[in-house]
């Protein structure tokens, strides 16, 4: 069962709680999960700390957190979209080419979202994105998700993601990715 903080529900020792993560002080964490779902190493952890670390000093940026008795299962973290962001700089080609540039202005972008695999297919990636882009400010949302069918990719198509440039190739990234959009608030079921 999902429970957000401060809605009254009374908690099991199974429930997952969904809330405000402070990801800058729980990255090790938060990489953790984001290891063993996406069979990341070592390397590319201490990379990827780095790159988390600085996403979380950039104006607007926030995170979520799914715990189950204080242990982190699942994060989402995203912000603004900003053309001079790295991310932006790369798919900005692609969206150019298939006339979709403009989603890169006045959007919220997802930058990760992972749950531990032993915890997924309980709404609980569904809850964090949704939570999190239900408080953004701007009118749409956007992501990169690599581009093959997956669950990920469904559940992003099952929120009103629509694919906006596909076969998108991200520097030392193996395979590719597509980006995909929404206008928010995001689709419910």
């Amino acid at each position: 069962m999902l429970h957000f903080p401060g809605h009254g529900h009374r908690r099991r020792p199974d429930d997952v709680v969904i809330g405000p993560l402070d990801l800058s002080a729980r990255v090790d964490e938060a990489l953790a999960v984001q290891a063993v779902a996406f069979g990341l190493g070592s390397d590319e952890v201490a990379v990827r700390r780095q790159i988390v670390l600085r996403h979380m000093t950039y104006p607007g940026a926030r995170a979520l957190g799914a715990t189950i008795e204080g242990r982190l299962v699942g994060f989402v973290y995203g912000m603004p979209n900003d053309r001079t962001h790295w991310w932006s700089t790369v798919v900005e080609p692609y969206l150019r080419a298939q006339g979709h540039d403009g989603w890169l202005d006045d959007s919220f972008v997802i930058t990760e979202l992972h749950v531990h695999p032993g915890h997924q297919n309980h709404g609980i990636g569904r809850s964090l994105i949704t939570t999190i882009t239900d408080s953004a400010a701007e009118p749409r949302s956007i992501l990169s998700a690599i581009d093959v069918d997956s669950p990920a990719r469904g559940l992003y198509h099952s929120l009103g993601y629509q694919d906006l440039a596909r076969q998108v190739l991200f520097p030392s990234a193996p395979k590719p990715y597509a980006v995909m959009g929404a206008p928010l608030p995001l689709r419910r079921r």
